[in-house]
């Protein structure tokens, strides 16, 4: 991408034109599918809830990220300027309950396990697609704001130190989850004497022995108060965003299990507070991974770390099994899903080391196979551009390497200029979904290996079948697979997961 400066107005050249193609996602809170149009031109603001930090994450968070992560990688591929935010709640009754067990401060815990996530972000190739990671506890000012406002507007009241929302101040609180009044009683309800309504939460919670505590003055009624403590989890995302993107942004992304409360509680503060609708133009909700029909969570005990399976499976296999299911979904875990991906993953690699290593030449059949793939590559965007179907997409990608394989095991030679456009549009998709972006089928191969490889067909010639199936062993030892079509050898770099059972 190239930026220009005329008059003052940024006019932002991309590499790929696929801007005027029509994006289509499904947003939560209409119940529709809508055409992307951003607040401002080209530029999207999107926010996604992030991790709790007080343990190691699990693959069911990383399905969210996962998620998030192939979304923004299509936006900045069509030509987006994305600024993706993505949060950390380090001030949480979570962290100072481990923290104690643990004899160390809260905020020593958070720490820990904030280095611990980006490690796991940075394994997975989500981390440096985020723009930035603020931390609860760094906007303590901006949510003292964003209190006031609600205590001066009406929609915020104080109980024995603590600050709550009034619910029944907004009218139209249910928008989002759909549920009426009396079933939000069923649903996460905070306990606490004297609330107006059963269902309004903490916007701040007074301070208890030992716990980490701010001190923040509110005007309540003309007099200011201080408030000793700390703020409750739903404002310190509205904070976040407010201060980062202003009062409305684009994108707001999440699982599906915090529709409510969470974002239904984000709603009501930002538009109480900033009296701007909508607060997030679209809400897009991600499924949960399931493990034995429970949601995969810290607090069951049911969960598998993301660590853990990048070490046996690699993260591409991760990221394959996520994205075969549309994001929308909820997957039901078995390790036989992240099996099957690493197979897949091996069969893909095959026919682009197969393609890759061709010997470049003239051949007439070039054309038509680069026509095919960029047919591919067009079904791919539309997969994409329909509420970023990454399963469909998937199938398309499978498409452009099964014709490469098909290719390869036919013909001796491909033209240089297709062959160089074909692996170029490979890389872009493969980039898109995070797949494919491993190097090692590039290794040139020695004259000796070639000399084996040569030496192997002579004897299946000579039909000396044991003599060639040592050379296959030690080919195989390494990580050289050999196919043979059609009386034609054909050599491949083979692709090596690490795999072992849980």
């Amino acid at each position: 991408m190239s930026v220009i400066n005329s008059n003052n107005i940024n006019i932002i050249i991309y590499k790929y034109k696929l801007i005027g193609e029509i994006l289509k996602l499904y947003n939560s809170l209409s119940r529709d599918m809508e055409e992307l149009i951003p607040l401002n031109d080209r530029k999207i603001n999107m926010f996604v809830c992030g991790q709790t930090v007080y343990d190691d994450a699990h693959i069911g968070h990383a399905k969210t990220y996962i998620n998030f992560d192939v979304i923004v990688r299509w936006l900045r591929f069509k030509g987006y300027e994305v600024k993706y935010v993505q949060n950390i709640t380090d001030v949480d009754d979570k962290i100072i309950k481990r923290a104690r067990e643990n004899g160390i401060s809260p905020i020593e815990l958070a720490r820990e396990y904030e280095n611990k996530l980006m490690e796991d972000m940075d394994s997975i190739g989500v981390k440096n697609n985020v723009s930035v990671y603020p931390r609860s506890h760094d906007y303590i000012e901006q949510i003292r704001e964003q209190i006031q406002l609600l205590i001066e507007g009406g929609y915020a009241y104080a109980i024995d130190g603590d600050i709550y929302y009034n619910v029944s101040k907004f009218g139209d609180y249910t928008k989002l989850s759909g549920m009426s009044l009396n079933e939000l009683k069923e649903h996460r309800i905070e306990p606490k004497e004297g609330k107006i309504n059963v269902y309004d939460f903490a916007l701040w919670k007074s301070s208890k022995l030992d716990e980490p505590s701010w001190d923040i003055t509110l005007n309540i009624g003309g007099k200011n108060e201080v408030f000793k403590g700390r703020p409750g989890w739903h404002i310190e995302d509205t904070a976040m965003t407010a201060t980062v993107f202003g009062p409305q942004y684009d994108i707001h992304g999440g699982a599906k299990e915090l529709m409510f409360p969470h974002h239904t509680n984000e709603i009501a503060q930002a538009e109480a507070a900033f009296n701007k609708k909508p607060f997030v133009k679209y809400w897009l909700h991600s499924g949960v991974l399931n493990i034995k029909g429970e949601k995969m969570s810290k607090s069951l005990k049911n969960f598998i770390t993301i660590r853990d399976v990048v070490k046996k499976y690699g993260a591409e296999a991760l990221r394959l099994m996520v994205e075969s299911t549309h994001y929308r979904k909820d997957i039901d875990f078995d390790v036989k899903l992240l099996e099957e991906a690493a197979n897949r993953l091996s069969v893909m690699y095959t026919a682009l080391s197969m393609f890759y290593n061709m010997e470049s030449g003239t051949n007439n059949e070039s054309k038509l196979l680069l026509q095919r793939i960029e047919e591919y590559k067009k079904e791919f965007g539309e997969a994409m551009d329909n509420d970023f179907n990454t399963p469909l997409a998937l199938s398309r990608i499978s498409a452009m390497l099964d014709e490469i394989r098909n290719f390869s095991e036919k013909n001796n030679k491909v033209g240089t200029d297709e062959k160089n456009k074909i692996l170029n549009i490979v890389g872009e998709v493969g980039r898109v979904i995070g797949i494919l972006d491993k190097d090692f089928y590039k290794k040139t191969i020695t004259e000796e290996l070639k000399g084996l490889i040569e030496k192997r067909a002579n004897f299946r010639k000579e039909g000396k079948f044991g003599e060639a199936d040592a050379i296959r062993d030690k080919l195989n030892e390494l990580d050289i697979g050999i196919e043979d079509r059609d009386g034609q050898t054909i050599w491949y770099w083979k692709y090596v997961s690490a795999s072992a059972a849980f």
